[in-house]
């Protein structure tokens, strides 16, 4: 298997398609370039998703989120890039993309982009005592 970054997100058959449940990841080494001025642009990215047929695989997620290390883009573009790609890879009921980049300026820009497939509604959430 390549080592070597990649756009290609490979997916695999959800185990359990019958059943809502959240899978969670995190990506905290994220680099980009800032298009203004060249410099690297580091975050965290943060996951959330409902799975529908498919589940991302985790070792093309790596190599995709690795291939934007030489791209120069802006915080909201390149997030709603991302989101936008592994919606088309996995098509999931629920996905939530946020972006939490480092200071820039003194300033840091946390960007959440989301998508609810079409007619979905999320289970009520039980809380226990």
């Amino acid at each position: 298997m390549s080592t070597k970054p990649s756009k290609t997100l490979e997916t695999f058959p959800n185990p359990n398609p019958e059943r809502d449940y959240t899978i969670h990841m995190e990506i905290p080494e994220f680099t980009c370039l800032c298009p203004k001025t060249g410099q690297p642009d580091f975050a965290t990215f943060l996951i959330e998703y409902v799975p529908d047929e498919l589940c991302v695989e985790l070792k093309a997620l790596k190599l995709y989120m690795w291939s934007f290390r030489e791209e120069g883009a802006f915080h909201e573009a390149v997030t709603n890039r991302i989101l936008g790609d592994l919606v088309a890879a996995t098509q999931p009921r629920f996905m939530r993309l946020t972006g939490k980049f480092n200071v820039r300026g003194g300033i840091y820009t946390t960007v959440v982009a989301e998508h609810r497939k079409p007619g979905w509604q999320p289970p009520l959430k039980v809380e226990l005592p």
